[in-house]
């Protein structure tokens, strides 16, 4: 006779096993680099104007090193604020208690950063897709980008558009899509490319794990997160809807950056 235990032990490995044989890949968790649209530890700088939706920040580094901003102090010196950044601005050097929760999130986002790159990948079709080269062939309109893990042990070249396909727009199938893109030399994205998400596929849910720099090009627009183990830059007229987080600097150059829709929250 199976105890009250023992059957509690059976439901829980059975939902377990469902977990596993959904084949859905866990989110990254940001935890409180997620309250910034921007962060970066040596700096972030703007070839005004640039036009920002959501908090930015730097940290460890002290206030000086966000250039271009215009930045004017609170009085509470706990935050600043810009004309091109539809948010707050902070900095390790501001008061309490703007320092802690700045190395916390700086911590979190380089525990995100491991986490996306240690994601394993058992499927050989996803790795090196397209030699680097996605668009096209192999991430196109004709063959998008479907959920789960791609690995790169090399550049990744967005060379056309490329599209991302969730499993569906109702509730708990593409808001639960994960994308992870491992890269482990640069990411480069053409000028006047797009990156696109069909079929219920969200920003919020591709991650972009980069150990090189990353550059978007001349008035391209790229969406998902990036975690991104030295610099981003962002030429003329480019834009993002997700996230910078840098782990060296972002340069902007008269740039769109907006955090994902409230809708997109979970």
């Amino acid at each position: 006779m199976f105890s009250f235990n023992t059957c509690l032990f059976v439901l829980v490995l059975a939902a377990a096993c469902n977990t596993v044989a959904s084949g859905k890949e866990l989110k990254v968790e940001l935890l409180f680099a997620e309250d910034y649209v921007i962060l970066a530890k040596s700096g972030i700088s703007t070839v005004p104007n640039s036009i920002i939706t959501g908090n930015i920040a730097v940290s460890p580094i002290a206030a000086e090193a966000m250039t271009g901003f215009s930045l004017s102090r609170d009085s509470s010196g706990k935050f600043s604020t810009s004309p091109q950044v539809d948010g707050k601005l902070f900095a390790a050097n501001y008061h309490l208690p703007t320092p802690a929760l700045l190395t916390t999130a700086v911590s979190n986002m380089e525990a995100a950063y491991t986490d996306a790159a240690g994601r394993l990948n058992p499927d050989s079709a996803r790795i090196n897709l397209g030699g680097g080269i996605l668009g096209l062939d192999f991430g196109g309109e004709n063959a998008m980008l479907t959920p789960g893990v791609y690995t790169h042990d090399k550049d990744v070249n967005l060379d056309h558009d490329i599209y991302f396909q969730g499993s569906g727009d109702l509730e708990g199938q593409g808001d639960t899509d994960i994308f992870v893109i491992q890269i482990a030399g640069n990411l480069e994205q053409i000028s006047h490319s797009m990156v696109h998400l069909e079929n219920g596929a969200l920003a919020k849910n591709i991650f972009w794990q980069v150990a090189g720099h990353v550059v978007v090009g001349v008035d391209a627009h790229m969406e998902g997160i990036l975690l991104v183990q030295t610099d981003v830059l962002f030429e003329t007229g480019s834009s993002l809807n997700g996230r910078v987080l840098a782990q060296t600097a972002c340069n902007l150059d008269m740039a769109t950056i907006t955090e994902p829709q409230i809708q997109d929250e979970s």
